[in-house]
């Protein structure tokens, strides 16, 4: 199992991910994408939409706004119910998230159920404990010109949240895309876009932070149906993570969510669990979320949801399927999967690499001339260079160090090949081509590349 320290250390070593605002000492629970994790997100994210949207009839993207109408969460229920069990040490005033500081417990746990786990402070390892509270974790923030002298009621109308899911920007959404588009049911609508959520205690690295990235869709379906579109849409899932993410499928996990332990607009869950290397912790949710979100509106709003089918003239508010997935959390499952050490073949030293599925990887080809002192050798590789650039976009230049170094780099960052151009070049048109998975080297024409 590989280290989450080393793939941590990799990450800011090589321009992955830096801790957020860095320079001042940090900020918990945030954190920031590098030159290499800015290509890699962005492969991720475009591999999903391709996927679930790009390439289907019955899917349609949104962008709403991260700042909503405050009512939108009193009819969701976040304003509720969107909480966590927050405990707070008597001694050293540390504050945690119950169930994940104790074993055995839920979400759902009572000050009683907790105090007999007799979970000891992570700080100052004493027991002795407050009661459990549910802390919202929603950020609250004031829109308009709140100063603050201002009294409580003229602040209270100016609250709004930053929100914490993408979910209901789907929702809101829901009638204005039924209304322009009119799509044939059973259809989805997709968004990708930030989300905050003021954890109580971020940890294990991007795995629970303050601001994330999320992808979600909400596929509409007759109420009739919602069982073979809930399967349907765990294996297409399944596929995505596997096929398309490189992820083992030994490694993913589904937990059919008990009741009690579900989100209150929950009907059933699975939670995709993977064996990350930390432990087993959640990659992404599949909920059927019945018709609660839509009803809530339709009551909130005083406004139909109701759907009119094209061929039978039914009317009915559709129930929703819910695949949502942490675009950071595909992130660290997508790269400790790929981070592989392992001897060097005939030596006495390893190698670190990052097995990156060719479609997701920074660059798909590092270019170099042999020796970068040598002008011919140089101008010759910038040709190959801007020749590959051209057709594949992501690709990168290295003449730092010698041909040995450069390797072990590439490697590293997870580029599929790299491209050397030696004196046997300038005579007969071949280059070297190196595979990163296996370290064999071949020549072949430029042309061919």
């Amino acid at each position: 199992m590989n280290n989450l320290e080393d793939i941590v250390s990799l990450c800011k070593r090589r321009g992955f991910i830096f801790p957020g605002s860095d320079i001042y000492g940090g900020f918990a629970g945030t954190w920031d994408f590098g030159p290499l994790g800015v290509m890699l997100k962005k492969n991720l994210m475009d591999a999903w939409w391709h996927f679930f949207v790009e390439t289907r009839d019955d899917m349609y993207g949104v962008d709403a706004a991260i700042l909503m109408n405050p009512r939108t969460w009193d009819a969701s229920g976040h304003t509720a119910t969107f909480a966590d069990p927050l405990v707070e040490c008597k001694e050293c005033k540390s504050r945690f998230r119950a169930d994940k500081i104790a074993d055995g417990i839920t979400e759902s746990v009572t000050t009683e159920e907790f105090l007999n786990t007799h979970t000891k402070c992570p700080v100052c390892g004493k027991e002795n404990w407050g009661p459990i509270r549910k802390f919202n974790m929603m950020f609250t923030t004031h829109v308009g010109a709140v100063l603050p002298d201002d009294d409580a009621e003229i602040a209270a109308k100016n609250i709004a949240y930053l929100r914490p899911e993408t979910a209901q920007g789907i929702f809101t959404n829901f009638k204005n895309v039924v209304d322009t588009i009119y799509p044939s049911i059973p259809f989805g609508i997709a968004q990708q876009g930030k989300s905050f959520r003021n954890e109580i205690s971020p940890r294990d690295f991007i795995l629970r932070d303050r601001e994330c990235s999320q992808m979600e869709i909400e596929y509409f379906v007759h109420p009739d149906t919602w069982e073979e579109n809930f399967d349907k849409m765990l294996k297409l899932n399944h596929e995505f993570l596997e096929s398309i993410c490189g992820l083992s499928h030994d490694k993913i996990h589904d937990y059919d969510v008990p009741a009690e332990d579900r989100a209150h607009y929950s009907k059933r869950t699975i939670d995709f669990m993977y064996e990350y290397p930390n432990g087993e912790e959640e990659l992404m949710g599949l909920a059927y979320r019945t018709d609660f979100d839509l009803s809530n509106i339709a009551r909130e709003s005083g406004k139909s949801m109701e759907y009119r089918d094209k061929n039978t003239g039914e009317t009915f508010v559709p129930h929703v399927i819910e695949p949502s997935i942490g675009v950071e959390r595909l992130f660290l499952a997508v790269l400790s999967s790929a981070y592989v050490v392992e001897q060097v073949d005939g030596k006495d030293e390893t190698r670190t690499v990052l097995k990156l599925p060719t479609n997701l990887a920074p660059y798909k080809f590092c270019v170099s001339p042999l020796l970068k002192n040598k002008p011919e050798l140089v101008a010759k590789a910038r040709e190959v260079y801007d020749l590959l650039k051209q057709k594949y976009t992501f690709v990168t230049w290295d003449d730092s160090g010698n041909i040995g170094k450069r390797y072990r780099k590439q490697d590293e960052i997870g580029t599929p090949k790299c491209v050397v151009i030696d004196f046997d070049t300038l005579e007969d048109g071949t280059v070297t081509v190196r595979d990163r998975d296996t370290t064999k080297q071949v020549r072949i024409k430029i042309e061919e590349l």
